[in-house]
């Protein structure tokens, strides 16, 4: 003989054994109290919530000899009969496999037929698979049913019940149980039965139940059949972590275990689904998460790791690869291939995925370290050209409060021309590196060239040949020919003074002097005046040629400017 299932030796048998239905005892019991019954309900509500069972315990407490408080005593003969299932007064439908008209119309010739009984009750099950011609002939007698007779539907989708039926009956509508108190009264069943199961197992069933009692009792029964061991759902916890760290590789191999335990590819991403709105939820409204309090907190860690719009974003995608599937010759490619879209960012399209790049090249600017900007001449506004870019987090040498800082270029500032300038001011320079040369600063200006010259590149070679060095008095004096190139000079001053301290020359300083007028070569004197006022009267006999230049002076001149340099003369 067949061993009794677990929700079928647990059902209820009064409306007090009724889990997580408060609302729906409480209306039943206060109408049977004050004989108010309805003739017609409509019981809705998901799979394994207790519809079926509290039809019959309503049928029960209407036909009882002695009902209590709105109770059924569940001793008497009536009672009996109803608990055995071979009671005259209740008659059970399936609507699913007799949902024609032929079924209704024995419905109503047995409604006006007597009962020994003080009711008669009929339950019809799944009632929205009535076709639209069965709901028509059942719709007259629901509305109007001979006296003593109760009609009870119950349905898991009422929206597909007609309006007429609907409004017909009084809609109650029944819920999934807290986890909570699902779990309690799985331990309960679990003392009671007698039975070996671990703390873990029975977390895991009442995670796989869902809310639904009969569901959890079935996977309790089966987890005790293999050894008190649950059985092995989707592994989401470990889909979420392949999510987190973008492994695609991670995904498939999940996808493979869980198929290899038998679930199929819809059974998987209603799992997924299921796990993340869990997520959601506990972003959003964390007090609607039905979760133990363990669990919660490591879903909640779940979806900080995610983000609330890449969860939002997933459940989208597993949506509509559900819609996918149906119409796919292997519903698995269809799941890989969308996991495989959520993590890789190249196989990414549409506005999100841009968005979602913008964002994490936003911070992976604003994590970048901060670079010091290049040297600015104060008189121009430009960037020093060649100037160095000092690294910020190397540290600054301590100065003297009349030192300037040897990372910023001298530049020159612009003062009224005069008669020949005295030796400027030198800026000390920083200590230059210890070196082994032995030459002086005299040694320095005898081998300008191959010391100083040649050992600098680009623009600063350039700038530093436009000075004729000399040494006086210990001073390396830098002789220019005019004061532009002398502030040209002074904005590699710094420069040059390094090379000159690392050819040998210790600390010797290193001043600029600009070339009296007289001096000068005739290319580089004060050119006459180019704008005439026009009150001013000129003089014919004043004016004067200027001095022929030769082809030959020309070539000299760009010679000393750009020294290597290859001219040519081209003859028109």
């Amino acid at each position: 003989m067949a061993v009794q299932s677990l929700y079928r030796r647990y059902r209820p048998q009064r409306f007090s054994e009724l889990k997580g239905q408060e609302h729906i005892v409480r209306a039943l019991k206060n109408s049977i109290v004050n004989s108010r019954e309805g003739h017609a309900y409509l019981f809705s509500g998901p799979r394994g919530t207790g519809k079926t069972t509290t039809a019959r315990i309503l049928a029960k407490v209407l036909n009882c000899d002695g009902p209590v408080d709105g109770e059924p005593c569940c001793a008497c003969p009536s009672c009996l009969a109803v608990q055995n299932g071979n009671s005259f007064d209740v008659i059970e439908l399936d609507a699913a496999s007799n949902n024609g008209v032929a079924d209704i119309r024995e419905i109503i010739a047995s409604a006006s037929l007597g009962s020994p009984g003080r009711n008669r009750v009929f339950i019809l099950d799944e009632v929205h698979m009535l076709t639209k011609s069965a709901e028509a002939a059942l719709l007259k007698t629901l509305e109007e049913p001979p006296a003593n007779v109760v009609f009870v539907l119950a349905t898991t989708d009422p929206q597909k019940v007609g309006e007429t039926i609907r409004s017909r009956t009084q809609h109650l509508q029944f819920h999934l149980l807290q986890e909570a108190e699902l779990e309690e009264h799985v331990r309960w069943v679990v003392a009671d039965a007698g039975l070996d199961v671990s703390p873990e197992t029975i977390e895991a069933v009442v995670r796989q139940g869902a809310g639904s009692v009969r569901d959890t009792l079935s996977a309790l029964e089966l987890a005790v059949a293999v050894g008190g061991i649950a059985e092995q759902a989707t592994p989401v916890d470990e889909f979420v972590e392949a999510l987190v760290a973008f492994d695609a590789g991670r995904l498939l191999a999940a996808v493979a275990q869980s198929v290899a335990m038998g679930r199929e590819p819809r059974s998987i991403v209603d799992d997924l689904v299921s796990h993340l709105r869990d997520c959601f939820l506990s972003q959003m409204a964390p007090e609607l998460v039905q979760l133990s309090e363990r669990r919660s907190a490591e879903v909640s860690d779940q979806a900080q790791r995610l983000g609330t719009p890449r969860v939002v974003k997933i459940i989208e995608t597993l949506g509509q690869t559900i819609n996918d599937m149906k119409g796919a010759p292997d519903p698995r490619v269809v799941l890989e291939v969308s996991l495989v879209k959520l993590v890789h960012r190249e196989l990414q399209m549409g506005v999100e995925a841009l968005m979602a790049r913008i964002e994490r090249l936003e911070r992976e600017i604003e994590n970048r370290p901060v670079i010091a900007p290049a040297p600015v001449n104060p008189s121009t506004g430009r960037a020093v050209l060649g100037g160095r870019v000092k690294d910020p987090s190397t540290p600054t040498p301590r100065a003297d409060a009349n030192t300037e800082s040897p990372s910023a270029p001298s530049v020159a500032t612009p003062e009224a021309p005069t008669a020949p300038s005295a030796p400027t001011a030198p800026s000390e320079p920083a200590a230059a590196p210890a070196s082994s040369n032995t030459m002086s600063a005299a040694d320095v200006v005898a081998n300008w060239s191959t010391a100083v010259i040649n050992e600098m590149k680009g623009m600063r070679r350039a700038v530093a040949q436009m000075a004729k060095p000399a040494h006086r008095d210990g001073t390396i004096v830098l002789v220019v020919d005019n004061e532009h190139a002398a502030k040209r000079v002074k904005e590699y001053l710094t420069d040059i003074t390094e090379v000159v301290h690392r050819a040998g020359a210790g600390k010797c300083p290193v001043v600029i002097e600009t070339r009296p007028d007289d001096s000068k070569p005739i290319s580089q004197k004060a050119a006459p005046k180019s704008r005439i006022d026009d009150d001013e009267i000129i003089d014919p006999d004043e004016i004067k040629d200027l001095p022929t230049v030769s082809e030959k002076d020309v070539t000299d001149s760009l010679a000393d400017l750009f020294p290597g340099s290859v001219i040519e003369t081209i003859e028109e």
